[in-house]
């Protein structure tokens, strides 16, 4: 017998999405002898630890536990690590990153706020007192010194604690040295705003000076007597942060790094390495040029070793660019209609493979993970694969079916698989291809499996899963229940068990679900990504497309089509209720981002254009505007809007705005605020209900008793 505290929503919320015990964030030493990762002590533990993998044997032992550490203290984080964490999606505890020297002999991390040092052959971590809280450390190629920031100076220490001083003080209340702005965080994947030179003896410094960025106030109407939090937002169409960087050295000398840095301000990828000069990628701010450039660290000059261009957009990759140990760059490009990788100015991969991110690069060959390309003779759906590229061509690493990623030094490499027919994910490490050993997760299981099939609908072969109830065995079409998120950077139709316990979930209430992913999401070609190109509301034309196709194939009762979604996928789901009420008949829009205008400049630039230059984009794209709400289309449709009232990425003023347009068209709309709540919902009472409520709310808006 099931009782609720066993419930799937209670698990689910219990266990963050039956991630917690997982191993993550792996390193492996350049010697090949050891493998560092982070993992919890069970499928309900928060708090990370540092673990050690010793090979050839295999043996797992604990590098830093947090709970010593703190000596059982409650840990405390800082208002700028809780926004770091925002930015990344961290709902861990405990130790939730770490950096290590080039021999991966030493690691080093921070722990409510103050700086810890792991020796990791010798198992033993300590704390080295610093001035705090302490924001990402990192410690030099050599392992003699640990960089960190804390209050917004750039400091340095020595390994053992002594000598522990500033090299960089902010100027005012606004600047910081050494981390990453709003929007390189959360839209360029850009989490660090500090690099050591390979000698160890400096640093390349992002400073970042916010005073041109607009302020918002972010309260929790539920406290009023608390201070709201002043967030410079640079939504789009207004100024961003000025990023600058310096080289500076631990003698206190420095250097700025110079570029035109009034045609291309988007600081977005900096990379230094023994093979060449610091390398920087720097991108104009409608980014449809970029260059890469090489730093000379003694003057602070720039020459380009590269420049690219695009007349809708260029996008930024994982991994790259970067330096191959012969000196020649390697970065990911979009050429002939396909995403290649090339070395140097030579593609090494044509439209076989829509290459995703270079994870490793060596002498031989440079690993990448990349998903089946625009002329793959047997599309895989779903199924991204690890593959050693070279001259000579392509292999691939990962074999069965599947999502795969990898991290690779030297002759060992750590493979992280999922699948559709198992659980979570399995960590095999090998040796020149060889399994060695298996690194041990402690996730719970789902105690489910879903019942999905992966397919495609419509004229566009969309992507599609389609999800039954576990006991349904019959004919009579089912009330279906749209799924998607829909858009850019966000691939839901994976193959892979765990994202889709969800989907599965409600479809166990009783529904067929469909989760599209139309153009706009990644993994397929450059243009089906840019298809959106000034206009996101074909992605609502593919939603519709792909359900009334699997209707011909599936038992889906279209009289009845719900829609809910997160964030893009919850403006998908207002959109559809507002634009398509032939089609759906219900929707929740969580977190949507209903006015365009609100939301950051890398993103929303990007896609839709400056709104002073594109205005009619984003009326087309708005749910609030008289564009979005004039459709005569009848009959107004019941929409649920969730949204938490201490979100900083998709704040509650869209939620607002979206309620008083309603209630001004008089269109029927319920408001689920979340106090206290941002972009994630990690508190479990409130994860767990708010599926509880979801479903509650489908029943009554589709009549299903």
């Amino acid at each position: 017998m099931t009782t609720e505290a066993d419930s799937f929503p209670r698990r689910h919320a219990r266990t963050q999405r039956f991630t917690l015990g997982a191993p993550r964030a792996f390193t492996v030493a350049p010697d090949g002898s050891r493998v560092v990762f982070l993992r919890s002590g069970s499928g309900t533990d928060r708090a990370n630890s540092l673990w050690v993998l010793d090979l050839p044997d295999g043996g797992e032992r604990v590098a830093a536990d947090p709970r010593p550490l703190l000596g059982g203290a409650t840990e405390h984080l800082s208002p700028e690590e809780r926004a770091r964490r925002e930015r990344s999606r961290e709902g861990g505890a405990g130790i939730v990153g770490y950096a290590t020297d080039a021999a991966v002999e030493l690691a080093c991390f921070a722990l409510s706020g103050r700086l810890f040092a792991a020796e990791l052959q010798a198992g033993t971590a300590r704390e080295l007192r610093v001035p705090g809280p302490v924001i990402d450390p990192r410690p030099s190629p050599d392992g003699r010194h640990i960089a960190y920031v804390a209050r917004g100076a750039l400091r340095v220490t020595n390994v053992g604690g002594e000598g522990d001083r500033a090299l960089a003080e902010p100027e005012s209340d606004q600047v910081t040295y050494g981390l990453a702005e709003f929007i390189a965080a959360e839209e360029m994947g850009r989490t660090r705003g500090l690099w050591w030179s390979p000698e160890s003896d400096r640093l390349l410094v992002a400073r970042v000076d916010d005073t041109p960025v607009q302020r918002w106030w972010i309260s929790d109407p539920a406290h009023p007597e608390r201070d709201p939090h002043h967030v410079p937002y640079p939504a789009a169409g207004t100024d961003n942060a000025d990023v600058r960087l310096f080289v500076i050295g631990l003698d206190g000398s420095r250097t700025e790094v110079v570029w035109d840095w009034a045609r291309y301000p988007y600081l977005a990828r900096v990379h230094w390495s023994a093979a060449g000069a610091p390398l920087l990628l720097v991108q104009a701010r409608d980014q449809r040029s970029q260059l890469f450039l090489a730093v000379d660290p003694e003057t602070g000059a720039t020459r380009m070793v590269h420049a690219d261009e695009d007349p809708t957009w260029l996008d930024l990759f994982p991994g790259v660019p970067c330096w191959s140990p012969s000196g020649q760059l390697v970065r990911i490009a979009d050429e002939g209609g396909a995403r290649v990788l090339a070395v140097g100015e030579r593609p090494l991969t044509g439209a076989q493979l829509h290459v995703r991110a270079v994870l490793d690069v060596s002498d031989h060959d440079v690993l990448v993970s990349a998903s089946a390309g625009v002329e793959a003779e047997f599309p895989e759906i779903g199924e991204v694969h690890v593959y050693r590229v070279n001259e000579l061509g392509v292999e691939r690493v990962s074999q069965r079916p599947g999502v795969h990623s990898a991290v690779r030094a030297a002759d060992v490499t750590v493979l992280v698989s999922t699948a559709l027919d198992r659980p979570g994910a399995r960590v095999r490490v090998l040796r020149d291809g060889q399994r060695t050993a298996m690194v041990t997760s402690h996730a719970e299981d789902p105690g489910m499996s879903p019942r999905v099939t992966l397919t495609e609908g419509g004229a566009r072969r969309i992507p599609c899963a389609v999800l039954m109830p576990q006991d349904y065995h019959g004919d009579i079409p089912l009330p279906v229940l749209m799924d998607p998120y829909g858009g850019p950077h966000g691939q839901r139709v994976v193959a892979a068990h765990n994202a889709h316990l969800t989907s599965q979930w409600f479809a166990d209430q009783g529904f067929a679900v469909v989760v599209a992913d139309g153009r706009g999401t990644p993994g397929r070609s450059p243009a089906w990504e840019k298809a959106v190109h000034h206009d996101f509301t074909v992605t609502l034309d593919d939603q519709v497309d792909a359900l009334q196709d699997l209707a011909k194939r599936y038992p889906l009762d279209l009289s009845r089509v719900a829609i809910r979604g997160w964030s893009y996928g919850g403006w998908l789901a207002g959109l559809a209720v507002l634009r398509r009420p032939d089609v759906f008949h219900a929707g929740i829009a969580g977190a949507p981002v209903t006015d365009m205008r609100l939301y950051d400049t890398h993103y929303t630039e990007r896609y839709l254009g400056d709104p002073g230059a594109h205005p009619e984009s984003y009326a087309k794209s708005s749910l609030v505007t008289d564009e979005g709400l004039s459709s005569p289309a009848e009959p107004h449709r019941p929409l649920m809007i969730v949204h938490g009232t201490a979100d900083d990425n998709v704040v509650f003023a869209h939620t607002l705005r979206l309620s008083s347009a309603l209630l001004a068209a008089g269109r029927p709309h319920e408001v689920l605020p979340l106090s206290g709540v941002t972009h994630m919902t990690p508190q479990e009472q409130v994860a767990e209900n708010l599926l509880l409520l979801q479903v509650d709310f489908l029943r009554r808006s589709l009549e299903l008793g």
